[in-house]
């Protein structure tokens, strides 16, 4: 691909990922959680049980909260959390960290509101299975039905040529070339032929599929993450006062500003949890619920667990490992920070296996987000050309340059992001309205005694 391309492509995202999204971005969720009474952080941990639980049986849906959930996090539990935060890093320095915190923060209440729109406004495809999303609460919510056009259309292509695939792929080639010196186009191949039998079963192949794969990942990063807090336990209050430090002056940027650790910040939290782009309406909508509240709260959960606890894990041992100058950029910068870090030098070779295994998951949930948009435009007889041309997609982007294709999923989350964001304020009455129904469905279990 050109250098002119790159360039082009480089000049877009900074344009898109300006100032003003990234107010619009924030401003949703803070307006959200003031909308809802700071509901979303008074009900985390109930939310949080809530997520292991067992669902209804007899409910509307297609698979269970759980399996929502999982599908949820399998398409950002992935390339952000190692990935993502190390590009932030990089290009903003460690101050960028606070800033995906604080985007996580607000982004509770956004994830929220887009689970219950998801469930309230979905509907039954020819199929049998439950469709819905933000093109469908842009629609028959707010009645802007071009809106969900628009919102659609951005889907699609960021699941093929974005965050969906793309950069997927583009890092599982780059963590294998450079752990096990597997060529590129080799790993995409593989990835080509994984994800075509998996998407071939639908959304309850895929739920089944998360649902065994992101608990076993997520716990494998986690505890490997714990150990290098350990192990290195001394220098960690200096990591995190240099990202407190840094978010506000961004003097550990060689060269960078302030603006660049806040944009970087925002711009990587929203890639890695995706609240604010829509996503989890999708995922939401898809689970066995009647009462549209009680599964937006697990969704919630998806941005605590994703960015508040697995970002941060990442963040801080980049931060300690200091390498973020030193020219290694992605995956790369994650494995070399997490082999320095571990006793054994075997750091690398557990980040690349979780990292292959999460970026496994994130193009088979961004799969179905991406298919689901397609049918809206198109209708479901054409779902297998969109099957063909999605996973094709990934051998190129398996063999793409890494910042080119960054900056191509940073335009189109940043493009999907904003009518979403119209919906979602446009609907808040609505959020706000359901949250008083579940209070009272929440009342009357508790003096029942189920609550």
């Amino acid at each position: 691909m050109g250098q002119w391309f790159a360039d082009f492509a480089a000049d877009v995202s900074t344009f898109v990922w300006g100032l003003p999204l990234i107010i619009f971005l924030v401003g949703t969720g803070v307006f959200l959680t003031i909308r809802i009474a700071f509901f979303s952080f008074r009900m985390l941990p109930h939310a949080l049980k809530m997520a292991f639980s067992k669902s209804d049986e007899k409910s509307k849906g297609d698979i269970s909260h759980f399996q929502a959930l999982m599908t949820a996090l399998a398409a950002t539990v992935g390339t952000g959390n190692v990935v993502g935060v190390a590009t932030a890093v990089v290009l903003g320095g460690p101050g960028a960290v606070f800033w995906m915190w604080i985007t996580a923060l607000v982004g509770m209440a956004t994830k929220y509101s887009e689970g219950i729109l998801g469930v309230k406004y979905r509907r039954l495809n020819a199929k049998g299975e439950m469709s819905g999303g933000p093109m469908y609460y842009l629609e028959h919510g707010l009645g802007q039905k071009w809106l969900g056009v628009l919102f659609a259309i951005f889907a699609v292509f960021a699941a093929i040529f974005g965050i969906g695939n793309m950069i997927q792929a583009n890092a599982a080639s780059d963590v294998a070339m450079d752990v096990f010196n597997i060529p590129l186009w080799v790993t995409g191949l593989i990835f080509t032929i994984l994800v075509g039998l998996v998407l071939l079963g639908g959304v309850k192949s895929i739920g089944r599929t998360a649902g065994v794969l992101v608990p076993v990942m997520v716990v494998i990063y986690l505890v490997t993450g714990v150990a290098v807090l350990i192990f290195n336990f001394a220098d960690v209050p200096a990591a995190f006062g240099l990202i407190f430090s840094d978010a506000f002056t961004g003097n550990a940027v060689a060269g960078g500003a302030l603006g660049t650790v806040i944009r970087m910040g925002v711009a990587r939290g929203l890639f890695s949890n995706e609240a604010g782009l829509g996503t989890g309406g999708i995922a939401a909508a898809a689970a066995r619920t009647d009462v549209p509240a009680r599964q937006a709260l697990i969704s919630m959960t998806q941005v605590f667990i994703d960015t508040i606890v697995v970002c941060s894990i990442t963040g801080v041992s980049l931060t300690m490992a200091g390498m973020y100058t030193s020219g290694t950029e992605g995956a790369a910068l994650t494995a070399q920070s997490f082999e320095m870090l571990l006793p054994g030098g075997i750091g690398d070779v557990i980040i690349a296996v979780t990292l292959l295994t999460f970026i496994f998951s994130t193009i088979l949930g961004w799969g179905y987000f991406g298919e689901k948009c397609f049918t809206y435009l198109f209708g479901d007889n054409l779902t297998f050309l969109y099957r063909i041309i999605f996973v094709l997609a990934i051998i190129p982007g398996a063999t793409m340059s890494l910042e080119t294709v960054w900056n191509l999923g940073d335009i189109f989350n940043g493009l999907m992001a904003v009518p979403n964001l119209i919906g979602l304020i446009g609907l808040s009455g609505v959020v706000a309205a359901e949250t008083k129904v579940f209070l009272n469905i929440r009342k009357k279990e508790k003096q029942q005694g189920l609550g």
